[in-house]
């Protein structure tokens, strides 16, 4: 075969040297090719007997080919894990920017005396929160459930390694737990102490939290090696998608319990009980800060799939719908009330609508969202209005937004239900969200009065007048201007 190939070259250059060289050359050229030519015939015949010999013997068995679809079928299902690990990472990281949103909400509420006290409180619970958390507050949560009543195990967190799937889980979940915990500043703000308030953050994120987010999601860990075993409340039906009941009312109970227990702030209220307007210093600043929260929602109600998949479309798409929704209601029902739109209520309307869907976000259309958040929005009017009478003053409105609208929202879970109405779902939801806000209130009531005993919760009138910033922190947040109060 080589010999077949190569002649024609061969002679096609004995051609051209023909022309070229003289005779004498070319018969020296043809020799040498004569030559080479031999040579390629032996080593031809050498190949064929080779050939002949491998093909008289049984060749060995080939090796079965790679399963070239579950090889992919794998591949594709670590990628997927991948890119959940990534999700639930990114949707944290949204959550943790609401500590700033209700940072910001709380100081533009608020007077601009108490400032830097507000500034110190957002960031010392969440900072208590998550060491609280970590050492003791994840193993109640999560851990192997004793009766469905509480964790047991999984403290310290020190026995996984670095590319342990836990770690992404706790981080979403420590955020979750200190949402819970600065639900209260903003209700307590300007009266009351710092070291009383640090104290309410490690039993709140320590303990009351953790205990009732048990009942609720206790078996959430089982998929990332932690736990598994479902919380009472759970193993009945209950269900909290992203934490209208765990998070929003348990911090709007321990809210409560907290502005019953300090009281007023000074010159809140009349001696006639007749309520009296103590106005925030930045109404931009508290705008913002709702900005924030709603833009963070996206990560506490998309990131509480725990996975990344085209469900988390329809989940924004109700998280969008219904704060949107309940802004517009609470706006036009202040306004028939009051004569003019305001613009805290407005803000907080469009909160309410958040609370409002973040426990049916992942089973209703965007057609009940929106009524969710109309009812959201009418809510907050309504208890607003009614913790003013009833003289129980919150400085920025978390309990008609968090505690009312956790309770409303847990209930839509059951009554807007795309699967249809089931009227023991309804039940179970309803004790669900007793169960929780109830425990919280009663737990934190007592934690807030021993606190007030031992340490002191109330700031002096004294106090209150020359701002806590000064008081509690002998300083000033904007010490380049005059701030003014009217009576």
């Amino acid at each position: 075969m080589i010999r077949r190939i190569l002649l024609p070259a061969v002679l096609a250059v004995s051609t051209l040297v023909s022309f070229t060289s003289p005779i004498q050359g070319q018969q020296a050229l043809e020799t040498k090719l004569d030559t080479i030519i031999e040579k390629l015939d032996a080593s031809q015949s050498t190949l064929n007997q080779v050939a002949a010999k491998v093909g008289a013997e049984p060749a060995a068995p080939a090796a079965a080919p790679a399963d070239d679809e579950g090889v992919a079928k794998a591949e594709i299902e670590a990628l997927q894990l991948n890119i959940n690990y990534v999700w639930v990472v990114l949707s944290a990281a949204l959550v943790f920017m609401m500590q700033a949103g209700f940072a910001m909400v709380e100081l533009g509420f608020s007077r601009a005396k108490n400032s830097i006290n507000i500034i110190m409180k957002n960031f010392l619970d969440f900072s208590i929160s998550t060491v609280v958390f970590l050492f003791l507050g994840f193993g109640l949560m999560f851990g192997t459930s004793a009766g469905g009543w509480i964790g047991t195990d999984s403290f310290w967190l020190s026995g996984h390694g670095a590319d342990d799937k836990l770690w992404s889980f706790w981080f979403f979940q420590v955020v979750f737990a200190g949402t819970a915990c600065t639900i209260v500043s903003g209700a307590m703000a300007e009266r009351t102490k710092f070291v009383g308030y640090l104290v309410y953050a490690g039993f709140l994120s320590g303990i009351i939290y953790p205990l009732t987010g048990h009942w609720a999601w206790g078996s959430f860990a089982g998929g990332f090696g932690a736990g598994g075993e479902k919380g009472w409340l759970e193993a009945l039906g209950f269900v909290d998608f992203a934490g209208s009941s765990v998070v929003h009312a348990c911090g709007g109970a321990c809210a409560l319990a907290g502005i019953i227990v300090v009281g007023a702030r000074h010159g809140r209220f009349g001696k006639d009980g007749s309520p009296r307007l103590i106005a925030g210093h930045n109404i931009p600043l508290a705008a913002l800060g709702v900005f924030i929260l709603w833009f963070g929602w996206f990560g506490f109600n998309g990131g509480s799939t725990l996975f990344a998949n085209a469900n988390i479309g329809r989940i924004v798409v109700n998280t969008t719908v219904a704060p949107a929704a309940g802004a517009l209601a609470a706006m036009i029902s202040m306004w028939f009330v009051q004569g003019r739109p305001d613009v805290g209520i407005t803000l907080n309307g469009a909160l309410g609508g958040l609370v409002g869907i973040t426990a049916c976000c992942a089973n209703i259309t965007p057609g009940s969202a929106f009524i969710v958040g109309i009812i959201a929005g009418l809510l907050t009017t309504v208890a607003t209005i009614g913790l003013e009478r009833l003289c129980i003053d919150d400085a920025v409105g978390a309990v008609p937004v968090h505690l009312v609208n956790g309770w409303w929202g847990t209930l839509s879970v059951a009554l807007f239900d795309e699967a249809g109405f089931d009227a023991h779902k309804f039940g179970v939801q309803a004790l669900g969200t007793l169960a929780i806000s109830g425990t919280a209130f009663i737990l934190c009531f007592i934690i807030f009065k021993v606190v007030d005993m031992l340490v002191g919760l109330r700031a002096s009138e004294t106090e209150q007048i020359d701002g806590l910033d000064f008081s509690e922190h002998a300083a000033n947040a904007y010490p380049d201007f005059q701030t003014t109060e009217q009576a």
